[in-house]
């Protein structure tokens, strides 16, 4: 194992309730419905299209849509905060050796200023996907570029669409319990590993 690629929102950072207010802000420009705090609880186990059927969400203006999200969480990101112990897990990690990478749908820049406001400086590579299900192809690319194959690298997430896209690719995938998705969802798609605090996923790496 060489290289350890992480989500962002909802596994490094806690971007939850800055998602929830873009969201909100954009519901009725775009005619779908606005969210609670309670909704993202009660549909964890839903998957993007479930939910999107559920709160009237026009998946064909994804495309439209999402960057404005992503500029709302610019002008937010002072909100963002990343979960307990994840800067020491991040830490422990690079000093045993690996490095360290993120690959998200969210923007590069939001991703590199909440390092910076966190004071994270042991993340090697940001790594942006342009479409929502796109990380497949990103991490082909990676692949071929960093000369590795599937068993070189872990990633690690909490969505099941990153679970299908690792195993599209041949990558073992480490699922964190605190994020979007929950546990009855995440199962079907039958993640490598499962972990429920930063300092497991710190543990489970050394075990490997």
């Amino acid at each position: 194992m060489k290289y350890i690629i992480f989500d962002f929102d909802g596994t490094l950072a806690d971007s939850k309730s800055v998602f929830m207010k873009a969201w909100n802000t954009y519901a009725d420009t775009y005619k779908y419905d606005r969210v609670k705090s309670e909704d993202i609880v009660t549909t964890r186990n839903l998957n993007l299209h479930q939910r999107a059927k559920l709160f009237h969400f026009p998946m064909h203006k994804l495309p439209i849509i999402l960057p404005k999200m992503y500029s709302y969480f610019k002008t937010h990101i002072h909100e963002v905060e990343v979960f307990d112990g994840i800067k020491a897990m991040l830490d422990s990690i690079s000093q045993k050796g690996y490095k360290i990478a993120i690959l998200s749908s969210n923007a590069k820049e939001n991703i590199e200023l909440v390092l910076k406001q966190e004071g994270i400086d042991s993340v090697n590579e940001v790594l942006t996907s342009s479409r929502l299900f796109g990380k497949d192809t990103v991490l082909k690319k990676f692949l071929k570029k960093q000369q590795l194959q599937g068993k070189d690298v872990l990633y690690v997430g909490d969505e099941v669409r990153d679970i299908i896209a690792c195993n599209t690719v041949g990558i073992p995938f480490m699922w964190v319990s605190w994020g979007l998705d929950g546990m009855e969802l995440i199962e079907k798609e039958k993640p490598k590993y499962m972990v429920h605090t930063p300092q497991e996923i710190v543990e489970t790496i050394a075990s490997l």
